[in-house]
């Protein structure tokens, strides 16, 4: 899904770019239109990917052959029940989401941001500015899924 992220420039002039990440910030129509191609696809489909690295969307970048048996989508939004993620739930045979507590996602979050290099406080801002509220909107705004898997937090694992 991230390969669906609307690009910097774009953010840029809607200035929302210190939104990314949240669920306008991507192109969920075109997303929607790649998941109905690989239902029906006779040919190879190309499809963007996103570079963390360069923080931008690499276009065709991926390529899916006609032959793999099992296609699995990866994304916060995938059901969501806003305009266009709302008409992904449909499209998919299994759904799944993963349920992690608050504080074992945060910690998990800042921990991606000091991985890419931002100091611990630009790394804390980064996580509880943007991405817990999309989570809570994630949590809130979802269709039930058909399956869901637990976590727990690494105190609740050491008690046991």
């Amino acid at each position: 899904m991230d390969g669906y992220h609307l690009d910097n420039a774009e953010l840029d002039a809607l200035g929302q770019r210190h939104e990314k990440g949240a669920p306008h910030t991507f192109d969920a129509a075109g997303f929607a239109g790649l998941v109905r191609a690989v239902r029906t696809q006779m040919d190879a489909l190309r499809y963007p990917l996103f570079d963390r690295v360069q923080d931008k969307t690499l276009p065709d970048a991926g390529q899916l052959s006609p032959d793999v048996p099992i296609v699995v989508f990866e994304g916060n939004y995938l059901l969501l029940q806003r305009p266009h993620w709302s008409d992904l739930r449909d499209l998919f045979d299994l759904t799944v989401m993963l349920s992690v507590p608050m504080e074992v996602l945060r910690d998990r979050l800042v921990a991606r941001w000091l991985a890419h290099g931002l100091p611990n406080d630009q790394a804390v801002i980064r996580a509880e500015s943007n991405d817990i509220p999309n989570a809570q909107l994630v949590i809130a705004n979802s269709a039930p899924a058909d399956m869901t898997i637990g976590s727990v937090s690494l105190a609740e694992t050491q008690e046991r």
